[in-house]
């Protein structure tokens, strides 16, 4: 049976040497944009949708100055269909303290990455690590499973991070220059054998060394986890209305976005969501003017809605 510290990090590097796709992130000589690029796609979306849309926004903008440079509206085009569009519009004003603050560099700091638009103490984390080798707890959904099952036995992590498993997760990381690989060979061990439903365990590394395998992989019994509607939701209202903004090659008319979703009150109340997110006054013409404080921003869709 594994026991020691060392060996489980032996096994699951030798596992992810063998095992780990080849992303583009990833590779040598990826540039720390790079891997900022990919950390803010990677949020809440699969792999497979962020691969071609994080090749093309790179070919677009392959630095933060040229982001910085682009309309923010541009940015939230290029999103397109990844989902959770505020991501564009925080990653445009990562990209433009970037530009102001740290002479166009991504900074190496975690703090000074942690001060950056959109960036938590996981994103931090992630590219302090990946990017700049730095020795850092990266703990996503994916690790946090590893090292629960692993260590603690539990079928699957609770909603928030809890001290216990920053602790965990620094008692188990390697010294430099490894950590950072380690960070890596968890993540993906979790999201190609340590899933969270149907886990393929007999392909676990460190099967013979999991506490939650020896408990006979007992079920979560924590708060219950609440799974996202789709169909019917807001959200999808707010997508339908974006994706009808955002691919529109002129104004947009009320019945427009009425063809869109027919029900007022829904529909009133996610574009005004999205007038709030900043979503709507990046893609139109209606942007605030500072000389003019009591400029009527949109804020209707039963108004027409002009293109930048």
């Amino acid at each position: 049976m594994l026991t020691t510290t060392p060996t489980l990090q032996k096994r699951v590097l030798a596992w992810y040497d063998e095992h780990a796709r080849d992303l583009p992130w990833r590779r040598p000589g990826t540039a720390a944009w790079g891997v900022v690029v990919s950390e803010f796609m990677l949020q809440q979306t699969r792999v497979d949708r962020v691969l071609p849309a994080y090749v093309l926004w790179l070919e677009r903008w392959p630095t933060p100055a040229e982001l910085a440079a682009a309309a923010p509206g541009d940015a939230v085009r290029q999103w397109g269909r990844l989902g959770y569009p505020r991501r564009a519009l925080r990653l445009h004003a990562a990209a433009a303290v970037m530009v102001e603050r740290h002479g166009g560099e991504v900074p190496s700091s975690y703090a000074d990455l942690r001060a950056l638009p959109g960036i938590g103490d996981y994103t931090a984390a992630a590219i302090a690590s990946f990017a700049f080798g730095g020795r850092h707890v990266v703990l996503d959904t994916n690790v946090r499973r590893v090292l629960g099952r692993l260590v603690g036995g539990e079928a699957l992590p609770p909603p928030a991070v809890t001290r216990a498993e920053r602790e965990r997760a620094e008692a188990l990381a390697p010294p430099d220059p490894l950590g950072p690989r380690w960070a890596v060979a968890t993540m993906e061990l979790g999201a190609l054998v340590c899933t969270s439903r149907a886990p393929r365990c007999e392909r676990c590394p460190v099967l013979d060394a999991c506490a939650w395998q020896r408990a006979g992989a007992p079920p979560y019994d924590g708060p219950a986890r609440l799974r996202q509607r789709y169909p019917g939701t807001d959200r999808e209202v707010r997508g339908r209305l974006l994706a009808a903004l955002r691919d529109a090659v002129g104004p947009v008319t009320p019945a427009a976005l009425a063809a869109v979703w027919p029900i007022d009150d829904q529909r009133e109340r996610a574009f005004a969501s999205l007038v709030a997110d900043g979503l709507v006054p990046a893609l139109t013409s209606a942007q605030p003017d500072p000389a003019r404080p009591n400029q009527r921003m949109p804020g209707s869709s039963r108004e027409t809605v002009r293109q930048r």
